[in-house]
This record gives structure tokens, sequence and C-alpha cells, in this order.
């Protein structure tokens, strides 16, 4: 039987594969109150846990089970855990920091048996869950402080141990990628990556790895100043899975950016955008059909090997996604120069 990264390469070779769309969507249509985010294990919290979706899978395991089957059935090959904020260093907004790991845990065991479900019912089509690593709410290379440009409020060490802490948990609960997505500060990036490799040695495992970066607005660049091309040259030597882009940006605006990515990425490419550019009332108003259409031509032009959805997207976006790249042939892989390729804010490669 293949491993992992072979099933899903040769998945990837196969076929566009298709990721599953926003968590955080699907959930504020419930409208939870306090009280559904405490539960009666947490009911007499000392701080409001109101927005902290992740602990969710701990208090409201059926809902985000429900979510996970809403997308398998619009026909996800890939789902991504709850664990967008997971990681010790984002808990802390929730004094939360101790359940981490528990978190991480019961939210890869939720989508692990929920991705199984869908399996044994389609042999022929095996569902994957891709263990997320958020971008954490700090960031390794800007400082928070306008008056104090040298001062940080997190240190490397700090993110590796969190993330190690993460991924060790997502492991155990059965995820089959690790997916570090959204990031914004290229720093951070880094640190998740040098930690899941810690983790892979820890637990005797090596799981397949995606990195999808974000491009923050229309000048091109992570919120750290990198351009698309900077930011893949910050990251390849990783050798993930796929290198991609998420978040931010809808379809449109996002689309020069997934073009210059599948010309020079040597790696299958991921993109999940968001349904558009929220409204004056932080609302996505893309609907469905509308951004198919973008995503198929995405999918026609040979620029993508994996894509979903990201902010504002639900399983009728996933839906049109994937009934509309059914019979779409993947990315294929560009034959690429050999070039000393470095970056700092712009991308320098030397032949």
């Amino acid at each position: 039987m293949p491993n992992k990264r072979d099933a899903l390469t040769l998945a990837l070779n196969e076929r566009i594969l298709i990721l599953d769309g926003a968590m955080g969507t699907m959930i504020q249509q419930h409208k939870l109150e306090e009280h559904d985010y405490r539960g009666e294990r947490f009911q007499d919290w000392h701080v409001l846990v109101k927005g902290n979706n992740d602990l969710l899978s701990l208090t409201q395991p059926q809902l985000i089970a429900q979510i996970h089957r809403e997308y398998l059935a619009a026909g996800a090959d890939i789902i991504e855990t709850n664990t967008f904020n997971a990681t010790t260093i984002s808990m802390e907004d929730y004094d939360m920091a101790s359940l981490s790991r528990e978190i991480n845990l019961e939210s890869a065991r939720l989508a692990r048996a929920v991705a199984d479900e869908f399996t044994v019912r389609e042999p022929h089509k095996p569902r994957y869950v891709a263990g997320v690593l958020g971008p954490t709410s700090k960031t390794c290379s800007i400082s928070p402080d306008v008056n104090d440009p040298g001062y940080r409020n997190i240190t490397f060490d700090k993110l590796v141990a969190a993330y190690i802490e993460s991924t060790l948990a997502l492991i155990e609960g059965g995820a089959d990628l690790i997916l570090i997505e959204t990031i914004f500060d290229t720093l951070n990036a880094k640190a998740a990556s040098f930690a899941v490799e810690e983790a892979f040695e820890q637990a005797g495992v090596t799981l397949p790895v995606m990195i999808s970066g974000t491009i923050t607005d229309a000048s091109g660049r992570t919120l750290s100043g990198q351009t698309t091309e900077a930011f893949y040259n910050s990251i390849r030597h990783i050798k993930p899975l796929s290198i991609g882009l998420n978040c931010a940006l809808g379809p449109d605006l996002l689309r020069q950016y997934v073009e210059e990515l599948a010309s020079i990425c040597e790696t299958y490419t991921s993109v999940h955008p968001n349904a558009g550019l929220p409204n004056e009332f932080g609302e996505y108003d893309l609907e469905a059909e509308e951004m198919a259409q973008e995503i198929i031509d995405w999918g026609e032009q040979g620029f993508i090997n994996i894509v979903g959805g990201c902010c504002g997207t639900t399983p009728e976006h996933i839906k049109a996604f994937s009934d509309g790249l059914k019979n779409t042939a993947p990315r294929t892989l560009p034959e690429l120069p050999v070039r000393m390729r470095l970056s700092g804010l712009e991308a320098c490669n030397l032949n």
C-alpha cells in the first residue's frame, strides 16, 4: 500500500484535487452564542470565549463533524482540521494555552473519522485530512510598536515550540498531511516548517507538507513585504508537497499571482481564495457559480493542482469547483533551469 505522499502524488498527477472551504463561515451561519461555545465543560471559564472556533471541537464536536461532512459531500478530497488558531500562542487570547494539544488532537480525530466515513462509502475516491497550522496572532518579523521598530512580541524559538506541540497532536489524531497556511510572515512559516520536521523526527513519521502564503493586498506582497516569487524562493528548500496562496483576496485580484506561482513553482500548486472582498458588513458576496467561473478558468489555463475556498466560501462553492473541474487536467510541473534562487523582499535568481 503506498504511503500518504505517494498516494497524494499519484492523485495529483491524475486530476485537480479539491480542498474544502471556510470553516469559520460555516460556523457563523449557526449564530452561536457564548453559552454554545462554553458547553458544559467551560460554563464557568473566567474569560469570554465566543469566537474561539477551535474550542468547538471540544464543546460542539457534532457541529464540526457535520461541517466536514457537508464539504466532503460537496466533492472535497481534502478537509482541513478545525485548528487554525489552536496553537498555544493564539489560545493565549482566551487563557486556554494549556488546551492547545487537546484541541489539535480532537480536531484531527473528528476530521479523520468523517473522512474515513466517505472513503469507505467511495473507496475509488479516498479522502484526506490536512492538519492545519495557522500563522498565529503574532509576527516574528514586524514590530507591533511603531515607536520601537526593533521590538518583537514573539521569538522564533517560542513559535517553534508551539508548532511542535500542535503538529505532534495532529499526527496522533490521524492527519494525512500538514498544511501551514495563511502565512503573512515568511519567518513564521520557517518556524513552522522547522517545527514540523522536528515533530516528524520525534513521532517517527513523515507526512506530506503543504505551505500556503497570503498576498495581503493589491501591492502583490505578503504583510512582511515579499513578492510571490520571493516568498517561493524563501521556502522552496523545504521541498513541500505543494506551495500555494490563500485568503485576503478574491479570485479576480489573486489571479495574476496564481499565474506567476504556476510558472515558477517546481512542485504542485494550491490555491484557496476568498469569496471576493468583504463588504461594509464584513460579509462576502461572491456567489458559487460566479466564483467557479474564475476557478475553472485557472484549471483550463493550467495554473492549479489543488484548489478550494477560504473566507466566505461554503459547500456550494466547493461543489461548483468540483463539478466544473472534474474533466480538467491538472497543472503539469514545469522543468526550470538550474539557478541560485535567493530572496529578500524581491527575488534574486542567478545563473
